[in-house]
Formats: C-alpha cells, structure tokens, sequence
C-alpha cells in the first residue's frame, strides 16, 4: 500500500532526497550497482523475463469490473467472463472442482504496452473476506496508478459513491513543500489497495535538486509490505532478479507517510528492485518491498481463493530449473501437482515467497 510514498513519493520529499542522487549515480555507473542476483542471471538455471501482471481475487466480478473502469482501465473481449468450471484453475490453485470466471483488465502505459490485472471470482469453496485491513498489514499488496488528472478522477469517485479512500480526511495528499494534493490511496470493492498518482511532467535538475522523471499514466510500480526485508530481498533480488535502486534504506516517519494510507505513528522503510517488463523491451518497473518497523505480526492465514488476495505474475525463461530453485530458496508450492499447463501451451505454477508468503505466479510461454 505504501507504493508512491516509497517508491515515488521518495523521489519528491527533501527528507530523502538523497536516495534519489545514490539511484542517479547507480545508472550512470552500472558497474558499481551490479544486482545480487546470483544464479538469476544463468539461463541454464532458469531465469525471470519480467514481471507481467498483478491479480486480484474478488467477490463480486460485475462490481469489481465496474470499477476498475471507473478508473480508466479497459476489459479484454477476449477473455470469456463467464461461469465456468476450469481444470487448470483448479490444479493452479490446488483446489477441488469450482465454478469460476475472470475478467482480464488492462490499461496502456505510457510505454505502449498493456499492464493487466486478472480479476477471479470463484464459487463452491469455502473464502474468507480478508478485506478488512490497513495498510500496513504484511502481506499486504498495491499497485500504483498515475491518472491524467487526479483530482477529477477523485470527485468522480465520490459522486458515484466508490471512493473508499484510506487517506486522512478522505483526500488526495501533496508532496512536502507543496499544496496542490496528488498522491492518495484508495481501496477496490474487496480492500485491495491502488495507489493513487497524479501525473507530472519531468522536472530537470536545478539548485543543487536532482532530475525528476516524468509520472506518465499507466501502472508504475507493484509492492507489498514485508515483515524482514533481507528475507524477501533473498526472493525477489537474489532469486528473482530485481536490481536493487539504492544501497540505503533508511526508516522513515512522519506526517507525510502517515497521511496518504490513513496511518498514525508508523515507522518505515523502502526498498525497490527494478524489473524488466515481459513483453516491452527496454522498460522497467519497480517491484516495491516495504518493511514497518513498528508494525509487524503474523501474517493473516489465507488461500489464493479468498476474497481479497492480490498476486503478482512473473514471465520465467527455464520454468523446471527456476522452480526447483524457488523452492530449494524456501518457496512454498500452491499448485499440488507442479506446473500446469494452459490450452495455449503456457506452462504456469504459483508458489508463496518465503517472507510473508506473498502469492508469485510463474509462467513460461512455449518456445517457438
């Protein structure tokens, strides 16, 4: 839930501005900011491609459909929403016999390409609502949405009554050393977090200030909140590959931080790994880990099937090799009998990463 704040919002308060100089000095000097990825990088040992999609499961398709759209995201025709029993579904999950139906949303980032967020909602098992929780739960998931104008899409969610925001008063927040409010977050129908963005041109450096890029709309960042950083670093930078953007993460508090997730008295700290995008060459996007000192207890016991769990998809090259080495890092397994395999020929499995046990999709398409 703490996307912006950390992974964009970092960038704009004075407090940490210099996590800002540490990530421009790393892009000009590659070689000093080599990613722990270890093995990663070996296509013999199999390797991720990029992060993909996020997905959410829900418990009301039309409403959650209806709203995505609300926010400017689009519906796939080609994605059958209907009722349906679906056998790969079931062993992806590791399920008995369900009906279920799903709806692939999407927006077009600035890149040009598509961002999707599956949206499932499923009948004849057993779900508990984990709707009811705040922002710093760990486990707790968010994307981050930059709008064309945040402050309309703002009103339009309120006159239609869907805004559920979790910022204080209710309202979009601004950056330190600003007025006009820009960032917030809000929650879908089933307590899933978006974090609000409004755009912003790029911004040159000027009086000793670093360079500010450009918030395009789209999808910019996917994140979790984590109980021990250095664990889930081991998963998504050592494992998976993320390259780490800065060397510091100091903790953080404030009214700034508190402000835009409705919080009190948190303390915290970020730390984004950069991803490759599946399907857009020579795009990135940061996977965002967020650790609350002051705020950590068990993690609420769930199954994908319940109503409000997010996921996150990653496109893996090497499928077999990469999950035994999930595994073997401590991943835990949701699909019973492995790998499943999609009419299409798309080879997937969904595990739980070591930390919190976040739900990661992979998924390998079939060679040509």
């Amino acid at each position: 839930m703490m996307g912006v704040i950390g992974g964009i919002m970092v960038e704009l308060s004075a407090r940490v501005a210099r996590l800002v100089r540490v990530a421009a000095m790393c892009a000009s000097a590659a070689a000093s900011c080599t990613p722990l990825v270890g093995l990663a990088a070996d296509g013999a040992q199999g390797k991720v491609v990029g992060i993909a999609f996020v997905g959410r499961t829900v418990s009301d398709l039309d409403r959650s459909v209806a709203f995505y759209k609300a926010l400017g995201f689009s519906q796939d025709p080609a994605a059958n929403p209907s009722w349906r029993r679906d056998d790969v579904v079931e062993r992806l999950y590791g399920i008995g016999e369900v009906r279920t139906r799903m709806a692939k949303m999407y927006v077009n980032n600035a890149s040009g390409q598509r961002f999707v967020v599956y949206l499932r909602e499923l009948q004849g098992i057993p779900r508990k609502n984990l709707a009811d929780h705040t922002a710093w739960d760990p486990g707790s998931s968010h994307f981050g949405l930059v709008v064309p104008d945040a402050e309309s899409l703002w009103s339009q969610l309120q006159a239609s009554g869907s805004l559920r925001a979790r910022s204080w008063g209710g309202k979009l927040i601004a950056p330190p050393g600003q007025t006009k409010g820009m960032l917030a977050y809000i929650t879908d129908p089933d307590g899933l977090d978006i974090e609000i963005i409004d755009q912003r041109p790029a911004v040159p450096a000027q009086d000793g200030r670093p360079a500010r890029p450009a918030f395009l709309p789209g999808v910019n960042h996917v994140g979790l909140v984590v109980l021990d950083s250095d664990r889930a670093r081991a998963f998504y930078e050592g494992l998976l590959g993320g390259q780490r953007q800065s060397a510091e993460a100091p903790w953080l508090k404030g009214d700034f931080y508190d402000s835009a997730v409705g919080g009190h008295g948190n303390i915290l700290r970020f730390h984004n790994e950069s991803f490759a995008v599946a399907g857009a060459p020579g795009t990135r996007m940061n996977f965002e880990l967020v650790e609350f000192q002051n705020r950590k207890k068990q993690v609420a016991d769930c199954h994908i099937t319940d109503i409000g769990v997010g996921y996150v998809g990653f496109e893996v090259e090497g499928l077999d090799a990469f999950l035994a080495r999930a595994q073997a890092a401590g991943a835990k397994p949701v699909s019973k009998s492995g790998i499943v395999t999609m009419r299409s020929g798309t080879r997937e499995v969904m595990v739980r990463d070591p930390d919190v046990g976040g739900f990661v999709e992979l998924f390998e398409h079939p060679q040509k």
